[in-house]
C-alpha cells in the first residue's frame, strides 16, 4: 500500500512521531512518503536528545523512505 504522511508542524514531538510512524510503516512493508509543508519543511529544527528527529529521518531515508518538500 502507498502511504502519505503529511507534516505541517514545527512541534519537534510531532515531527518526531510523524518520523517515527513513517519508518514502523516502512518496516510493516508499505511504501511511505513524508511531505513536509510549510514551517516543517526544516525538519531537524528541534533535533534533541528527548526527540532525535535527525537520527529517525536518517533510518526513514536508508529504509527508502521518500521526503517531499
Amino acid at each position: 500500500m502507498q502511504i502519505l504522511i503529511t507534516l505541517t508542524s514545527t512541534d519537534p514531538e510531532v515531527k518526531w512521531n510523524a518520523v517515527r510512524y513513517g519508518n514502523f510503516l516502512l518496516n510493516a512493508g508499505e511504501d511511505v512518503t513524508l511531505f513536509l509543508n510549510g514551517p516543517a519543511v526544516d525538519l531537524a529544527a528541534g533535533d534533541s536528545n528527548r526527540f532525535p528527529i535527525a537520527e529517525q529521518a536518517k533510518v526513514f531515508s536508508l529504509s527508502e523512505g521518500v521526503l517531499v518538500a
